[in-house]
């Protein structure tokens, strides 16, 4: 049989063959690029859109100081994140080029501090910086590193920032699942894909493409059981997707359940009656049960919806097996 196949922007993506990745595209989900996030016990983490957000720069700034090395991402399992502290030093540096200082010069300060001031991790965070645009001064225990001309004091309050995480809107149902996609994309990180869908689903139990996603997702990491689940879960709140009804078929033959997932691969014809990979899948299932009959009209029927794909050639060598060889069981409804 196929693999299950998974919701499209306006219609539906099946994937045929069994060896074959899906694409995975999902109504109303925007591909955005997003690290996954988990939350630690000891440790606030912000991926970089949401630090970026929260500072009010771009992705791109954060870049640019990252090469710069004024601010490096923690990592965790292969993740990339910011915690509190580094969203003092994205903050003091943003207030800081906005009065004109320039970044590489700021770098110049965080490498003469590392030598200066013993003790101190990250200077950006801990430490005072004033400027007039011009020069900067850094206070540390009562004391100027740099002589004072102008001086511009900053008005940059940890308190302000802290306001700002508290206040950060959760993220949606959507947000989750387009995560969900683009984590799915790589092999290495399944197991962060499924816990964005889960997050999805938790939000929005009724969605049932979120639902096929993951079953699709446990589907082809040989997860039959919990993948049959899953489709199930979908099928029950969209009882007339037809795409439910077929990935759970899927999923059930893989189990050996043939005759349950004729049943589904049935009723999702009866929901859409020009459902080609339906017929394919009901053909193969039909000819396992030893329906040869029903095999046959299935295969017939697909090749009428169907006739110049890789698959068509396939079914084309069924019939022709089947061309001689009488239904073996009573084929009624």
């Amino acid at each position: 049989m196929r693999h299950p196949a998974e919701n499209g922007p306006t219609d539906t993506i099946e994937v045929k063959p069994q060896e074959a990745k899906s694409a995975r595209a999902v109504a109303g989900a925007e591909r955005k690029r997003k690290k996954s996030t988990t939350q630690m016990a000891t440790l606030e983490q912000f991926e970089e859109h949401v630090a970026a957000r929260i500072v009010g720069v771009t992705r791109n700034q954060i870049a640019y100081w990252q090469r710069l090395g004024l601010v490096r991402p923690r990592t965790s399992g292969g993740r990339k994140f910011y915690g509190f502290g580094d969203l003092i030093s994205l903050r003091t540096i943003k207030q800081l080029t906005d009065q004109n200082v320039p970044a590489r010069r700021l770098r110049r300060v965080v490498e003469m501090l590392a030598r200066q001031i013993e003790g101190v991790k990250a200077p950006l965070a801990e430490l005072r910086i004033l400027s007039d645009g011009r020069s900067v001064v850094v206070e540390h225990d009562g004391r100027r590193l740099e002589p004072l001309t102008g001086q511009l004091m900053l008005s940059f309050e940890t308190r302000e920032l802290a306001e700002k995480v508290r206040t950060l809107p959760a993220r949606t149902a959507e947000e989750w699942l387009a995560e969900a996609l683009e984590l799915d994309a790589d092999p290495r990180r399944r197991a962060e894909a499924r816990e964005a869908y889960c997050r999805a689903i938790e939000l929005r139990p009724e969605w049932v493409e979120a639902r096929l996603n993951l079953g699709t997702l446990l589907f082809e990491e040989g997860q039959m059981e919990q993948a049959e689940a899953e489709f199930r879960r979908a099928v029950e709140v969209g009882p007339r997707s037809p795409l439910a009804r077929y990935n759970l078929a899927a999923a059930l033959d893989e189990l050996g359940r043939s005759q349950e997932a004729r049943e589904h691969l049935l009723e999702a014809l009866r929901l859409s009656p020009r459902y080609a990979d339906a017929c394919y899948n009901l053909a193969a299932v039909c000819e396992k049960l030893g329906r040869q009959s029903e095999a046959r009209s299935y295969w017939d029927r697909y090749l009428e919806l169907d006739p110049r794909s890789q698959w068509a050639t396939h079914a084309r060598r069924r019939l022709a097996a089947l061309a001689d060889e009488p239904g073996t069981l009573e084929e009624s409804e």
